[in-house]
């Protein structure tokens, strides 16, 4: 039975409101200017990703600082100091893709995030810091569970006119968040987690698919940058010569 499992239950959670997040999803994909949005999807994913590994690196080390008094943090700090590696250089795969669009990627870098960013990231470091760092378990999951399907990026390439290159990270993941969410649901399984550690990874899981939610509505409602507008033109006049 799936609510048997911890991981059985904090699944059963999420789906209760997945459907409004993969409806935000949807219209981004599905836009009539998904062309225009996809540059801003890559800047604004970078935003996001290029703190999961000082995230990991934060929970692993308050872990570590809690000791061997607390029954769940030696595993805790192995898993997150392992899964950084894993994460490692995943941001970098944006800014690729977005040059790929032809876009300079500094301008990722150099923008500040919006303040849904902030939130979907920033409440992650409250939690791990002042409660317990079990808690970034659930954005985790969040992140990762609902992986991209197989094929997606092809679709993408095939709607959006960019060529392949521009979604590297979107195909890596189509296959790599698979390992990583069957690794992190076994791991739920194998701590020793208490009600109240479910509470907390939970609270985090919904928070990050809600901020997640916010942070995709700043995608829909961005304004169609100068840049889009050329590359768009560029490709209209091209389709009407050939």
């Amino acid at each position: 039975m799936q609510l048997a499992t911890p991981s059985g239950r904090l699944c059963a959670k999420l789906d209760l409101v997945f459907h409004d997040f993969k409806d935000r999803s949807r219209q981004i994909w599905e836009h009539p200017d998904v062309r225009q949005l996809y540059p801003v999807y890559l800047r604004t994913m970078h935003m996001v990703v290029r703190a999961a590994v000082p995230l990991m690196r934060a929970a692993r080390d308050a872990a570590a600082m809690r000791g061997p008094s607390d029954a769940l943090c030696a595993e805790l700090a192995s898993y997150y100091n392992n899964h950084m590696r894993e994460e490692s250089g995943h941001d970098a795969w944006l800014l690729q893709d977005l040059r790929s669009t032809g876009v300079d990627p500094h301008g990722a870098t150099r923008g500040m995030p919006s303040a849904a960013v902030a939130e979907l990231v920033g409440a992650q470091y409250y939690w791990l810091n002042h409660h317990h760092p079990v808690s970034l378990l659930g954005h985790i999951a969040a992140m990762e569970i609902y992986h991209p399907p197989a094929g997606f990026a092809r679709h993408l390439a095939g709607v959006t006119g960019y060529p392949s290159t521009a979604f590297r990270a979107i195909r890596r993941h189509e296959k790599l968040d698979v390992v990583h969410r069957d690794e992190l649901l076994a791991l739920l399984d194998r701590l020793p987690l208490e009600r109240r550690d479910e509470a907390s990874i939970g609270m985090s899981a919904l928070h990050t698919l809600q901020a997640g939610i916010d942070v995709m509505d700043d995608i829909l409602s961005a304004p169609i940058e100068p840049w889009t507008r050329g590359h768009e033109n560029a490709r209209r006049l091209s389709a009407a010569v050939t």
